[in-house]
């Protein structure tokens, strides 16, 4: 696999990239740098997963990796992974654990960690993890070895502590079309929903094991949409497989994506007085339209690079209360350590019931300006973005777009691609724009 973790953990194609003898030995390493860096105590570890058929298997495996290192176990199983960030917290536990693949499709799955809080390992962390898989160690024997035990009232908790998030708001009068993606959220979201007093309609909530992500969920709105005309509802919520994003339907049918989302609750966080500094963080891919709407409504927006574990960073550093990304991974820090897509869900739905105006109308403080995105195949990515007929082809375009648009250029972290996005008051200038710079980076680095 490579470097084994990115940006959000370890990731491949379960039984063959991510083997069991591969979870075994990340579990080890994971429970060997934690008693390294605390002795006072035998590490406790909190492991969760989503439905998919080979989290069985790899959650066996991680289980008996922590246990043999001489950690304690606590089982939460099929649950969301921001249930699992929140669990770590609540149990004191050195270090949460969890199988999923998030938005993949079933035959791949992935090794999320977090550190004692429900926090997102640091880099030099996750880089002693990676170091020391594999490696031999003494294994402990008799009374040493670590303990595993069942989480039996974990989703309970979880949703407890959602709703308690809400300051008594309640969501009587809501119908909803909620979407599970046949995932991690199928029982506890439209239970959590229904307790807050909301009428839910649950689709795709019945995961057997092999039909997370097919064809629904957060990456797939097509089915919610339909639903939510179909049945007359006030909106849709949309998750991914393992729930730590949301996404919303209007009751007409329309989209409302990761930044009408944070529009939306950063206006009514600063009505309350909740919005720290006024500011909002989102990373550089967000919509140019929510720029403007936050500039238009005296609300600051603070950029930073793709991945919500950079939101996620900037959040902490200024303490800051919202960010999050256009794809529905939102994080609200005074309840959550990490993107949770339940709770987002909850607040944004709130907000419709207590304002007493549509998902529509809320969604309308923005307007979308037109983005297209050209991935252009590179032999070297450095040269294929930075090259200067394409820094000119760049900055003709920012030229021409002046403050109705912008151009974001940058070499893919993972592929042979150069990604070029522009946003434009027009699709068709926008595309014009970005086709002369995809040119520009073909011509500095061809393929072939």
């Amino acid at each position: 696999m490579g470097r084994l973790f990115g940006t959000d953990g370890v990731r491949g194609l379960a039984n063959a990239d991510l083997t069991p003898e591969l979870a075994l030995s990340v579990a080890v390493a994971a429970a060997h740098t934690l008693a390294e860096r605390d002795r006072s105590h035998r590490p406790v570890a909190v492991v969760g997963r989503d439905p998919r058929a080979s989290g069985e298997m790899l959650e066996a495996a991680v289980v008996a990796g922590l246990a043999s290192a001489g950690a304690d176990v606590l089982r939460a199983g099929v649950i969301p992974t921001p249930a699992v960030a929140y669990l770590v917290g609540a149990h004191g536990a050195d270090l949460g654990v969890v199988l999923s693949a998030s938005h993949n499709p079933m035959p791949d799955n992935g090794i999320k960690l977090f550190a004692a809080g429900g926090n997102k390992l640091p880099d030099e962390v996750e880089a002693e993890i990676e170091a020391g898989t594999g490696t031999s160690w003494r294994r402990p024997t008799g009374a040493a070895i670590g303990r595993v035990s069942d989480l039996p009232s974990a989703a309970e908790s979880y949703v407890d502590h959602l709703l308690g998030t809400l300051g008594g708001r309640r969501l009587d009068g809501l119908r909803i079309v909620v979407d599970c993606a046949n995932g991690a959220a199928a029982r506890v979201a439209p239970a959590a929903y229904a307790r807050a007093g909301a009428d839910v309609v649950a689709v795709h909530c019945d995961p057997d094991g092999l039909n997370i992500n097919d064809n629904c969920g957060s990456t797939h709105l097509d089915v919610l949409r339909e639903a939510v005309v179909a049945r007359g509802a006030d909106l849709g919520i949309a998750h991914d497989g393992d729930a730590d994003r949301c996404l919303a339907a209007t009751a007409g049918g329309d989209d409302v994506d990761g930044d009408q989302i944070m529009a939306i609750l950063a206006l009514a966080m600063r009505r309350d007085g909740s919005l720290a500094d006024d500011t909002l963080v989102a990373t550089v891919m967000s919509n140019l339209g929510l720029r403007l709407a936050m500039r238009a409504e005296g609300i600051r927006m603070i950029e930073t690079k793709v991945g919500d574990r950079y939101v996620l960073e900037e959040l902490r550093r200024g303490g800051y209360a919202l960010g999050g990304e256009q794809s529905g991974h939102v994080v609200m820090p005074a309840y959550a350590t990490t993107g949770d897509g339940l709770l987002t869900a909850l607040h944004l739905m709130a907000e419709v019931a207590t304002s007493g105006r549509s998902l529509a109308s809320l969604a309308s403080v923005m307007t979308k300006l037109p983005q297209v995105l050209v991935n252009v195949p590179v032999t070297d990515r450095v040269a294929g973005a930075s090259a200067p007929p394409v820094a000119a082809a760049v900055a003709d375009g920012e030229a021409t777009l002046g403050d109705t648009g912008r151009v974001l250029l940058r070499p893919s972290g993972t592929e042979p691609l150069v990604r070029v996005m522009v946003e434009a008051s027009t699709v068709e200038q926008a595309r014009a724009v970005a086709d002369r710079i995809a040119d520009a980076v073909r011509s500095a680095s061809p393929v072939g």
